[in-house]
């Protein structure tokens, strides 16, 4: 029997009414409900602790601002490895790095959206496996091989793209911030910001590289699909590489630092992903080559 027919033959065993499957769908829902309200209650018991965590950046960026001053210069690696606890961070005054809120329960709300988010980024495995045992049945065997590495790849991406969002994009957005105040001659326009729109800031930055760090996923997806191939990526390197610039101007903010933070990443990814492909198409042309 070839490998298409014992394909066949695993679909055919896996077949079951439709009744059947809404039923295994509910259950696997109600497992993924249940995982997520788990992580929800978890993450929220500890949101106080989670939103002091995103805001050390913040602390970071003010503490060496306010050691060299409103016109000084500080090195990019300081605010780097400060952020990561790798060198010693200046001592920082109680009132350097305040954040403000103007709705009775906007600290409330911004806990839950913290333990929101937190509950699916905890609970990504429990809900992403259920997703695989649902739809497994109805994949090939070559498939199904394809299909877990994908799973692990997109979580390892997003959390990088948060890695690099939280170590090296916050640090740079906050001491640019920080360096616009005005205080002088009677007049102090200070950066005081709301403890939503500073995780909105936060949350912005994380699901815009997550996502766009998922480059190499999406196009060996694309080129598994037989809608694009290796040759065609290679050749169209220049149209991409503006395309990348234009999207790292768009969803960072406008300084040219943080557009390159993003754009050389993406271009880095984008030849990952030509040699994502290419490896796919040498292992169709050596399968091609033994069914033959």
């Amino acid at each position: 029997m070839s490998r298409a027919d014992h394909d066949e033959a695993d679909i055919e065993a896996s077949r079951a009414p439709l009744m059947d499957h809404l039923i295994e769908l509910r259950s696997r829902l109600m497992i993924c409900v249940v995982a997520f309200i788990i992580a929800f209650i978890g993450c929220f018991a500890f949101s106080e602790t989670l939103y002091l965590f995103l805001v050390q950046p913040y602390v970071v960026s003010a503490a060496f601002h306010q050691m060299v001053g409103a016109h000084g210069h500080v090195s990019p690696f300081s605010l780097i490895l400060g952020t990561a606890g790798l060198i010693p961070v200046p001592h920082v005054d109680d009132n350097s790095v305040r954040l403000i809120y103007t709705a009775p329960l906007e600290i409330l709300f911004t806990k839950m959206k913290l333990a929101g988010l937190g509950a699916v980024i905890v609970a990504f495995p429990i809900l992403a496996w259920q997703l695989y045992r649902f739809v497994a049945p109805g994949l090939y065997r070559n498939e199904k091989g394809a299909f877990l590495p994908f799973l692990i790849a997109a979580p390892v991406l997003f959390l990088l793209g948060a890695a690099l969002v939280y170590y090296v994009m916050l640090p740079f957005v906050m001491w640019f911030s920080l360096s616009q105040q005005i205080i002088g001659q009677g007049v102090a326009a200070e950066l005081l910001p709301k403890v939503s729109d500073y995780l909105n800031l936060v949350t912005a930055l994380i699901l815009a590289f997550g996502l766009c760090f998922q480059l190499p996923v999406v196009m060996t997806l694309l080129g598994l699909a037989g809608l694009i191939n290796s040759e065609l990526m290679a050749k169209g390197r220049r149209y991409a590489i503006v395309a990348v610039v234009v999207v790292a101007a768009v969803v960072t903010p406008p300084d040219p630092i943080s557009q390159l933070m993003l754009a050389i990443p993406m271009v880095l990814l984008y030849e990952v992903s030509i040699w994502c492909v290419r490896i796919i198409e040498l292992r169709r042309k050596k399968d091609d080559a033994a069914t033959a």
